[in-house]
């Protein structure tokens, strides 16, 4: 099944003048919003004349990306500055989002880290330039020296892909509540499916959405942060190659589907972008921000009766 959407045309939007106005437009959140897909995404919204609120961890990259989009047409967008992993700044946002616009129509959770080292110039030569797409546990022993996965970073990879998109996700349930339309949309990973975990028990708990709860979702975490600490990742059937960052899109795909059953007057998703260009496949990849954003920002856009608590790889639904 394929959902297309008119396309952007590019056009000047007003900046509301009054409370009043902005409240009745759509608005936006987008973390994560400074580059890559993010920024796409921003501008994508912003073309369909949504307001968005594109916020990043880094103050003056966040305001940079915002005056190029301001420069370029898209005026309608603004910067607040958000770090997932930090409760007082989703805080901050949330009262700011309040106090300013009274309710919010669309949450992208789009932040998010690999929880891995890369030595570039061996990645780029690895498999004459295939990329993640020959990441497998298979030749998880042909990537020594070339990816590396310290657990520090894959607990602080966990940490914002998962824990900061649910906290930021909660803090704006009220908001989200208030909106005629209202979307959450997780922009996960063909490395979420549950093809790459190898612990039936875990893949049985993540497909059984009607036993399923938060609580089982972080005692599969801390599971596998356990078994990744003791370096028993193999022997626990967990992913050997960027496993962190995998295990983190698998709960959040799950957590998706909870949401849905939970508010079935929020549509909520998550989407797979495709093989992107950017800073997170180390600048590998087919497709363009450009054209990684469109998918989700078609699931933003999605018109009410539309699915919800599904898996959309690109522009499709898939299956989890």
């Amino acid at each position: 099944m394929v959902y297309i959407l008119g396309i952007c045309r590019p056009q000047v939007i007003m900046a509301s003048t009054t409370e009043k106005a902005s409240t009745e437009k759509r608005v936006a959140i987008v973390t994560g919003g400074n580059k890559g897909i993010g920024l796409e995404i921003c501008r994508q919204l912003a073309l369909n004349d949504i307001t968005v609120i594109l916020t990043a961890r880094n103050e003056s990259r966040g305001v940079e990306a915002v005056e190029k989009l301001n420069v370029s047409g898209c005026v309608d967008v603004v910067f607040h500055q958000l770090d997932v992993k930090d409760p007082a700044s989703v805080a901050r946002l949330a009262e700011f989002v309040e106090s300013r616009f009274k309710k919010l129509d669309i949450l992208v959770n789009n932040a998010a880290e690999n929880g891995i080292i890369v030595n570039y110039d061996a990645f780029r030569a690895f498999k004459d330039g295939a990329g993640y797409e020959e990441v497998y546990d298979k030749n998880a022993h042909l990537l020594t020296g070339i990816i590396e996965q310290p657990y520090n970073l894959g607990e602080e990879c966990i940490k914002t892909n998962y824990y900061g998109a649910k906290a930021v996700t909660e803090a704006f349930l009220p908001l989200l509540q208030l909106s005629s339309s209202p979307r959450i949309v997780n922009v996960s990973s063909n490395y979420g499916e549950l093809q790459w975990i190898h612990n039936e028990k875990v893949k049985a708990e993540f497909l059984d959405i009607d036993n399923l709860t938060e609580e089982k979702i972080d005692g599969i975490i801390q599971r596998f942060l356990k078994d990744f600490k003791a370096n028993k990742l193999s022997e626990n059937g967990w992913p050997l190659t960027v496993g962190a960052y995998k295990v983190s899109k698998a709960a959040m795909n799950a957590y998706t589907r909870l949401l849905a059953r939970k508010f079935s007057n929020i549509l909520v998703n998550c989407v797979h972008p495709g093989y992107v260009i950017t800073d997170i496949t180390s600048d590998t990849g087919h497709l363009t921000p450009e054209e990684g954003a469109r998918a989700p920002v078609m699931v933003a856009l999605l018109p009410n009766n539309s699915p919800s608590g599904v898996f959309f790889s690109r522009m499709e639904i898939s299956s989890f």
